[in-house]
C-alpha cells in the first residue's frame, strides 16, 4: 500500500492573537462586510470573502489495496490523477478560497450548483443538506474550537458527494479531520470498503465529536469562573466574562441546533438517495447532535446561576459593609450622647441667690474627667462584647 501524507507536515495553525485583541468582533465584521459585498448580486455570483486563504489542493485516492494522498501544486495535475483511477475512492480537499477562476472550473468539472459554490465562499452559512437531481447531496457543517482567548471559533466545511468521491471545501489550512485521515491511512477502516456517502458521514460525525472538546473547554471555564466568585472577592471583569460565556453557550447552540436539523433532512431522504445501511450510521450522529444541545443547554442554566451567584455575592459584600457601619454607628451613638450631654453650657454659678449645686457637681470633682473617659470606654467595651456574644462581629 502506498503512502504518502503531505498534510500533516503541510498544515499551519492558525496565529493566536494577543489577548487584548477582540477577535470575536473582528470575526464578525468580517462576516457582515461579506455579506454586504453579495447584497444586490445575481444569485449564484461567486464573491471571494476578503482574507480568504489562498487554495491548497490535496488528493487522498484509496480502496481496500491502495492508498496515495498528496497535495498539488496545480489543479489540473489533481484533475488528471483523479481521472486517471475511477475505479478507486477519491477524496478531494480544497483548503483555501483566494482564486476565483479554480472555484469556476470545479464548478464547471463536477457540476456543481452556482447558488451551492455560493454558499461555500460565503463562509457563513448554517448547517444545512440539499440534494442534486441525481440523488449526489451537498453538506455544509460548521467546525468549533474554545480558544485561548476564551471564545468560540467556528469554520465552515462544505462537502458534496458524487459516485466514487466527496469533494470537501474549507477556509482554513487547519482542520479537525486528520482523525478520518488516519482511519484512511490504516488501511483497516470501513472507509477503504463503505461508499463516498460513508466518508461523508465520517467527516460529519468527528466534526460533532469536536463539539464535545468544546463543550469540556466551556464546562472546565465554568467551573473555575465559580471558584472564582466563592474565593475571592470578585470584581466587575468577572461578570463580564460570565456573559461573555453564556453568549459563547448561545451562540453555541445556534451552531449545533442546524446541525441536528441537517441529520434529520438526512434521515427522511429515501433509500435512493441515502440507503437504509447509511441512515443506520447517521442516526447516531443524529443522537450526538442532541446529547451536544442537551450539554449546551445545561451550561446556559448553569451560567444563568452563576449570574445569580455573582449577584447574591455582591449584596452579601454590601450587607458585612453596611453591618461594619451599623456597629460603628452603635458604638458612637451613646458616647455622642454622653459627650452631648457633658457638653452642656450648664453653670454652677448662677446668680443672686447664689450657686446651684444640683448643676453636674461632678464637673468639679477631681475624677470628673478620668470617670467620664471611663465610664465611655466601658461602653464601648460593653458593646463590643455584647455584639460579640450575638455573633455580629464573626461569620456565624
Amino acid at each position: 500500500m502506498a503512502s504518502s501524507s503531505p498534510s500533516d507536515q503541510l498544515v499551519e495553525q492558525k496565529p493566536v492573537p494577543d489577548e487584548q485583541n477582540l477577535s470575536s468582533v473582528a470575526d464578525r465584521s468580517a462576516t457582515q462586510l461579506a455579506r454586504e459585498q453579495q447584497v444586490g448580486n445575481r444569485p449564484g455570483t461567486l464573491t471571494i470573502r476578503e482574507g480568504s486563504y489562498k487554495p491548497r489542493l490535496f488528493l487522498l485516492s484509496f480502496d481496500e489495496q491502495h492508498y496515495t494522498e498528496n497535495e498539488y501544486a496545480s489543479y489540473d495535475e489533481l484533475l488528471t490523477e483523479f481521472r486517471a483511477h475511477p475505479e478507486l475512492r477519491h477524496w478531494i480537499d480544497v483548503r483555501g478560497y483566494d482564486d476565483l477562476p479554480l472555484m469556476q472550473r470545479l464548478i464547471d468539472d463536477f457540476q456543481l450548483h452556482p447558488l451551492q459554490m455560493e454558499d461555500v465562499l460565503g463562509d457563513y452559512q448554517r448547517a444545512k443538506v440539499d440534494v442534486f437531481d441525481d440523488n449526489r447531496l451537498f453538506l455544509v457543517s460548521r467546525m468549533t474550537e474554545f480558544t485561548t482567548l476564551l471564545e468560540i471559533d467556528d469554520d465552515q466545511l462544505s462537502l458534496f458527494t458524487g459516485p466514487n468521491y466527496v469533494l470537501t471545501f474549507q477556509d482554513d489550512y487547519h482542520d479537525c479531520l486528520n482523525t478520518v485521515r488516519q482511519r484512511i491511512r490504516s488501511g483497516f477502516s470501513q472507509l477503504t470498503r463503505k461508499p463516498p456517502l460513508y466518508l461523508a458521514y465520517a467527516i460529519t460525525d468527528v466534526v460533532l465529536d469536536h463539539y464535545y472538546p468544546t463543550m469540556a473547554a466551556i464546562g472546565d471555564y465554568i467551573e473555575k469562573l465559580e471558584d472564582r466568585i466563592l474565593q475571592d472577592r470578585p470584581d466587575r471583569r468577572v461578570l463580564n466574562r460570565i456573559l461573555r460565556v453564556k453568549k459563547d453557550i448561545i451562540r453555541f447552540r445556534r451552531l449545533v441546533y442546524p446541525e441536528r436539523e441537517k441529520i434529520a433532512e438526512i434521515l427522511r431522504q429515501p433509500d435512493e438517495v441515502v440507503s437504509e445501511e447509511m441512515k443506520m450510521y447517521f442516526r447516531d450522529s443524529y443522537d450526538h447532535a442532541i446529547q451536544a444541545l442537551e450539554l449546551a443547554e445545561t451550561y446556559r442554566e448553569s451560567v444563568s446561576s452563576l449570574v445569580d451567584l455573582y449577584m447574591s455575592n455582591q449584596s452579601n459584600r454590601m450587607n458585612e459593609v453596611m453591618k461594619v457601619l451599623t456597629i460603628i454607628s452603635s458604638i458612637f451613638i451613646p458616647l455622642s450622647f454622653v459627650a452631648g450631654v457633658y457638653g452642656m453650657n450648664f453653670s454652677r454659678e448662677a446668680p443672686p441667690p447664689g450657686p446651684n449645686p444640683a448643676n453636674m457637681p461632678e464637673l468639679y470633682q477631681p475624677w470628673g474627667y478620668p470617670g467620664v473617659l471611663t465610664l465611655m470606654g466601658l461602653m464601648v467595651i460593653g458593646q463590643i462584647y455584647y455584639f460579640y456574644r450575638k455573633g455580629w462581629l464573626t461569620n456565624r
